[in-house]
């Protein structure tokens, strides 16, 4: 499943480049940890997701679900946590986070492509 691939590589690479730094400043700990949560939900619908038929009812309610809450998560971080990460990291940082980011995730779709 490509999107199953990209969501976690993303998470992955957010989780350790963003959530992590973040996680260590008193102002970002509850943010993180509230984000850390939501991408957890995530991968526990994708992997209720990860049957063979996708005809289901029940497969189509999780696919529901997984836009649901997908779209949550993103609201909140464009909300709330990036500007929340946007006070505590300096310009230098977030330049060096960034690359850090994008290199991961393009390593991670890798990994997570060839099981």
């Amino acid at each position: 499943m490509d999107l199953k691939i990209e969501l976690e590589a993303h998470a992955a690479a957010e989780e350790r480049y963003l959530y992590c730094p973040i996680l260590m400043d008193d102002n970002g700990l509850t943010p993180s940890r509230h984000a850390l949560s939501e991408h957890h939900e995530i991968e526990e619908i994708l992997e209720d997701m990860s049957v063979n038929d996708k005809s289901t009812a029940a497969w189509q309610k999780k696919a529901v679900e997984l836009g649901q809450t997908v779209r949550h998560h993103l609201k909140e971080e464009e909300r709330g946590f990036f500007q929340q990460a946007g006070k505590i990291l300096t310009d230098k940082q977030k330049v060096a986070l960034a690359g850090k980011y994008r290199r991961d995730l393009k390593r991670m779709k890798k990994v997570l492509s060839n099981p």
